[in-house]
């Protein structure tokens, strides 16, 4: 079955189920031609290597806690914060509590002429 994507106007749960910690079950809520948000459930023992994105992305926790390794430093995030991170910059992330993050990604825009 295919993940159905939110639409325009659609209400998007954000809390976990009873059986999402166990099943690393992500999910992309939302993907556009510019944008994709994702709801992260990370188990504390699977963390996500070390890898980069080519937009520029926020992470948001939600529940738990959440630490991310960019910039040769260590950021961990509690509910209600979050981290910006520049397009392409290589980072990991790992729950130091099973967590739930919201994380937004801009694409990266085809070249062309630049809105006014």
């Amino acid at each position: 079955m295919a993940l159905q994507h939110a639409a325009s106007g659609d209400k998007i749960a954000l809390s976990r189920g009873d059986d999402d910690i166990a099943f690393f079950t992500s999910v992309a809520l939302v993907k556009t031609a510019h944008m994709e948000l994702i709801r992260l459930v990370l188990p504390k023992e699977r963390p996500i290597p070390l890898h980069k994105v080519d937009g520029e992305l926020t992470l948001q926790c939600l529940e738990g806690e959440i630490e991310v390794e960019a910039h040769d430093r260590l950021t961990n995030l509690r509910p209600g914060e979050m981290l910006y991170l520049a397009a392409g910059v290589p980072h990991t992330v790992r729950a130091v509590d099973d967590a739930v993050g919201l994380m937004t990604i801009l694409l990266a825009r085809p070249p062309g002429p630049s809105a006014v």
